[in-house]
């Protein structure tokens, strides 16, 4: 059972995942009304859930808060649902602290999936944040192009995080099976599953990736 808190200021917003949640087995999912921060800590404290899906835009909560939630709550993964934002709000918001994010627009298998990718110690990004993090254009200019997009997920586990930031580091499949007690073909195999999920073809792009919009850091 994965014991969710739902942190939504949109009454509809907030309703309808409650019903989406409340409908299946695996969890077991309560909601906050309150939109003050301090309720939000009370609650969580009360309710001790193992995911908090937080809509930090309509509660108008600040990078800052969302850090102070992580670091007081260690165990807590959050999963931030929101409309787009700027590309740098949304980054803030992975750096300080929210382990995946997913777009309001995604539908019931993909905000599933992203639950258990999250308890299970996965990032889970929606395709298209991912996509737009990985651009520099603001979102205006972006917005045609994220039409396109696919909104299919994609989740990285803390190996393959391991194996990102080593091959940013610029070590070798050996280096890296040595560093990380795996054999060479575990982290090969590594690689190209990290390859496919970012949708990048070779070690240049994960590179460049990871380092250039700082995505992928825990």
């Amino acid at each position: 059972m994965i014991s969710v808190l739902i942190a939504d200021n949109n009454y509809l917003s907030r309703l309808g995942l409650y019903t989406l949640l409340s409908t299946s087995a695996n969890f077991e999912v309560d909601y906050t009304e309150d939109e003050n921060f301090d309720n939000l800590v009370s609650s969580i404290k009360k309710n001790k859930p193992k995911i908090l899906v937080l809509d930090f835009q309509s509660l108008n909560f600040s990078s800052k808060q969302i850090s102070v939630l992580t670091k007081t709550f260690k165990r807590l993964q959050v999963l931030a649902i929101t409309d787009y934002m700027s590309r740098a709000e949304m980054q803030s918001a992975i750096d300080s602290g929210v382990r995946s994010y997913l777009l309001k627009e995604c539908d019931k298998e993909e905000i599933i999936e992203a639950l258990h990718a999250t308890f299970n110690g996965e990032r889970f990004l929606c395709g298209k944040v991912a996509y737009f993090l990985a651009n520099s254009e603001d979102l205006e200019i972006m917005r045609p192009e994220l039409e396109k997009v696919s909104c299919q997920g994609l989740g990285i586990t803390d190996r393959e995080l391991d194996v990102i930031r080593l091959i940013s580091e610029g070590l070798s499949n050996k280096l890296i099976a040595d560093k990380l007690e795996l054999s060479t073909h575990t982290v090969n195999t590594h690689r190209k599953n990290i390859m496919a999920k970012l949708d990048i073809p070779n070690t240049a792009g994960i590179v460049m990736f990871a380092v250039k919009n700082n995505l992928l850091v825990a």
